[in-house]
């Protein structure tokens, strides 16, 4: 008995594999792709680049013309009038300590706030609790703008007019309400099995969230503080409306106010700008496990 068999050729592309014309048209868009990514790029990184560059130049080639980009004098002499100056200690200098201590410690105290209000939110069943979480991020519908002569008028009949303090507290209230709108979200992701199963075993509710759902929860106080450090620390409005002397002034209107009059020290500018920008720099840096993992946690729905 004779069996035959048909066997059936396909005249397209063999599967997996792919046709040469396809590849290069795959390889041809990843080139575009890349180079639109790169000027956009360089369009967008030149202001900073352009601004690194100025901190190190000598004033004879800041002023060049033709501007100098590569061929200049190397120079550290901007960033050491940041810090120090004829009489000792700069004003800049102590604008910087302020703005540490001031972006600090209310930083720190609207995550202590907001976390535990977070939690609560999201673990009780709050009466009008959609009308209350409004309520909270409607104080962040307002710019500082619109609110700092109300407050400027409050804070001088309690004495808070040029007190660090005063801006402790402005910039605490401000970014609770924004803490406890990311840390809700966040809390949210924690099953609450967790802290059940804790009180089952002689856990109360305190001790279950300190030492099982807080520690869930770090990568989301992470980036939440992140931003909160970040509004607090470029925070302008109520620093130069709430604020004087350079004893408690911070570093951005101490900044702003190198630029004025007949000359300007654009080196000096530029190197107190650097300077300004490294410490949330270096803040995101260190968080930086954690700062991911906070941003895209909630991404993927189980």
């Amino acid at each position: 008995m004779a069996v035959s068999v048909d066997k059936t050729v396909s005249t397209g592309p063999a599967r997996g594999r792919t046709s040469p014309a396809r590849r290069t048209s795959g390889r041809g868009r990843s080139v575009l792709e890349i180079a639109l990514l790169t000027v956009l790029a360089v369009v967008m990184l030149f202001p900073v680049l352009w601004m690194i560059e100025t901190a190190f130049k000598e004033n004879r080639d800041v002023y060049a013309i033709p501007a100098k980009f590569f061929n200049f004098t190397v120079t550290l002499d901007h960033f050491k009038d940041v810090f120090v100056d004829s009489t000792g200690r700069s004003s800049l200098s102590t604008a910087f300590l302020n703005s540490v201590v001031v972006a600090g410690v209310s930083t720190v105290l609207a995550t202590v706030l907001g976390v535990p209000a977070a939690w609560a939110y999201s673990r009780f069943a709050v009466k009008a609790k959609k009308d209350q979480l409004f309520f909270i991020l409607s104080t962040r519908f307002m710019p500082p703008v619109v609110v700092v002569i109300p407050i400027f008028l409050m804070y001088r009949q309690l004495g808070l007019i040029d007190n660090k303090l005063g801006l402790i507290l402005i910039y605490t209230a401000f970014n609770v309400p924004f803490t406890i709108w990311m840390m809700k979200g966040f809390v949210d992701e924690v099953p609450a099995e967790y802290e059940d199963a804790a009180m089952l075993d002689g856990y109360t509710r305190l001790q279950a969230f300190w030492k099982f759902t807080l520690p869930l929860l770090l990568p989301g106080i992470a980036a939440t503080a992140v931003f909160a450090l970040i509004f607090s620390w470029n925070e302008f409005v109520f620093a130069i409306f709430l604020t004087s002397s350079d004893s408690v002034r911070t570093a951005p209107p101490a900044i702003a106010g190198l630029i004025g009059g007949t000359t300007v020290d654009w080196g000096l500018v530029a190197a107190a700008s650097v300077v300004f920008a490294l410490p949330v720099l270096v803040f995101a840096y260190l968080v930086r496990k954690h700062l991911v993992a906070g941003v895209t946690l909630g991404a993927v729905r189980r």
